[in-house]
C-alpha cells in the first residue's frame, strides 16, 4: 500500500484517512488465515486428535460467512464505525479467551466467538468507504483495504507456523487479541457514517436490496466467483502433496498466492489512476489470468506450474474480485451494508459449495481434471461479469457519493 494514498476525496469533499480500515483488513484476514498453520500443534499441546482440532476451524469459517447479513442489516441502523468498534471488542475478548483456553472445548467456543465478532470488521469496512468515497475514486481505497488484507495472510500463515514452532500457538490469538482493542479505541477518531435506513424495520435493507436487478445479479455472481476462485484454490497444496512434496514446501509455495494479490492491487490502483481503464476490462483480465491459472495447474501438479498457478490466481484474483466489491458498493446505496454483506456471503458460501462439488476428485487424486473444472468454470463467469458490467449504467444504483 502507498503511504501517500492513505486519503481519498470523500462524498462531501474532504479528504479522510482511511488507514485505520487498513489496520482491521490486516486483523480480519490475519486472524482466519491464522489458523490453518498451528492445528497440528494445538492437537499435540491439547492432547487431541486432528480432526477434533478441525472442528475449531470448520466452526470459525462457517460463523463468519453466516453473520455477514446481520451485521449489514445492523449497520444499516446504527451506524458503520459504531458497528466495527463494538466488533473489535468482542474479537479482543474473545481472542484472549482463546488464547488462555485450557482444553479443546473452550479453545472451540472461543474461536467461534471470534469469528462472530471479526466477520464484522473487513465488511464493514468497504461499506464504509462506499458511504464515504465517490464511485469514481472507490476502488482505489478498496484495493488498499484488500492489500491489507493480503498482507494479513502472509504475515498470519508464516508467523503462525513461526509461533507454534519456535514459541507457543496461543501466542496467534494473544496477539490479535491486543491489536483489536488498541484498533477499536483508535476507531473512534473517524466520522460516524449513518445510512439513510436508520430506525426502519430491520427486513427493510432486505428488501431493498433485493429490489435492484443489479443486487441480485451480483449475488448470484459472487457465489460462482467464489466457488471457482477461493473453493479450488483450497486444492493446490494438495495437489502439490499428492506428487509427494513436504507440506511446509506445498505451504511455501501456495503462500506466494498472498504476495501476488498484495502485488497485483498495486498494479489495480496504477491502471485505474493512469490507464483508466474501465472496470469491463479489469474484469475480463482478471477471468483470463484465472483461466490460465487454472490450466497451468491441471498441465502439471508441480512445484513450478503450482508456484505460477498461486501466483497467476493472486493477480487475477486482485483484478476481478476488487472490481466486483467495488461493484457491489454501488447497486444498493440505501442498504449498502445489507448489500455488501450479501455479497460476501455468496462469495464464501460458492467457496464452499466449490469446494464441496469437487472435493471426490481430490480424494481419487485426479487433480488434473479438478483445475480443469475450474478453468471450465471461470471462463463463462467472467465473460457474463465483464459484459455485465458494460451495461451497468451510470449511478446504476442511483448512487449520489
Amino acid at each position: 500500500m502507498e503511504s501517500g494514498t492513505a486519503a481519498a476525496p470523500t462524498a462531501a469533499g474532504p479528504r479522510l484517512d482511511f488507514r485505520l480500515l487498513y489496520v482491521g483488513a490486516f486483523i480480519a484476514y490475519g486472524d482466519r488465515f491464522a489458523i490453518a498453520p498451528i492445528l497440528v500443534s494445538v492437537a499435540g499441546d491439547l492432547g487431541e486428535s486432528l480432526a477434533a482440532v478441525t472442528v475449531m476451524a470448520t466452526l470459525y469459517f462457517l460463523l463468519y460467512g453466516l453473520l455477514q447479513p446481520v451485521y449489514g442489516i445492523v449497520s444499516d441502523r446504527v451506524g458503520r464505525v459504531r458497528v466495527m468498534r463494538f466488533a473489535l471488542c468482542g474479537m479482543f475478548l474473545a481472542s484472549a479467551a482463546s488464547a488462555f483456553a485450557p482444553n479443546l472445548p473452550t479453545l472451540v467456543l472461543a474461536k467461534a466467538a471470534a469469528a462472530a465478532f471479526v466477520a464484522a470488521v473487513l465488511p464493514t469496512s468497504l461499506v464504509y468507504v462506499g458511504d464515504m468515497v465517490p464511485l469514481q475514486h472507490r476502488q482505489h481505497v478498496i484495493a488498499n483495504v484488500l492489500a491489507a488484507g493480503s498482507v494479513g495472510t502472509v504475515l498470519a500463515t508464516v508467523g503462525a507456523g513461526m509461533a507454534a514452532r519456535y514459541a507457543t500457538w496461543r501466542l496467534v490469538f494473544l496477539v490479535p487479541a491486543v491489536i483489536s482493542l488498541l484498533l477499536a479505541v483508535a476507531l473512534g477518531r473517524l466520522p460516524e457514517s449513518l445510512s439513510r435506513t436508520a430506525g426502519t424495520g430491520a427486513l427493510t435493507p432486505v428488501r431493498q436490496v433485493f429490489s435492484h436487478p443489479w443486487a441480485v445479479f451480483l449475488v448470484v455472481l459472487a457465489l460462482a466467483e467464489g466457488a471457482f476462485m477461493l473453493g479450488f484454490l483450497t486444492f493446490l497444496a494438495p495437489a502439490l502433496e499428492a506428487r509427494g512434496h513436504s507440506a511446509a514446501v506445498a505451504g511455501a509455495v501456495t503462500a506466494t498466492y498472498g504476495v501476488a494479490v498484495f502485488a497485483g492491487l498495486q498494479g489495480v490502483k496504477r491502471l485505474v489512476r493512469q490507464a483508466s481503464l474501465p472496470p469491463s476490462a479489469l474484469i475480463a483480465g482478471g477471468g483470463t489470468l484465472l483461466v490460465v491459472a487454472y490450466l497451468v495447474a491441471a498441465a502439471n501438479q508441480q512445484v513450478a506450474n503450482i508456484l505460477l498457478a498461486s501466483v497467476l490466481i493472486g493477480v487475477g484474483y486482485a483484478l476481478l474480485h476488487s472490481t466486483l466489491q467495488t461493484w457491489a458498493t454501488d447497486v444498493a446505496p440505501e442498504a449498502r451494508g445489507t448489500a455488501i454483506s450479501f455479497f460476501v456471503t455468496a462469495v464464501f458460501t460458492g467457496a464452499a459449495l466449490g469446494t464441496a462439488a469437487v472435493r471426490g476428485l481430490a480424494d481419487a487424486g485426479r487433480y488434473q481434471q479438478l483445475f480443469l473444472v475450474a478453468a471450465a468454470l471461470a471462463v463463462p463467469v467472467a465473460v457474463i461479469a465483464a459484459v455485465a458490467r458494460t451495461r451497468y449504467p451510470a449511478g446504476g444504483g442511483a448512487s449520489t457519493s
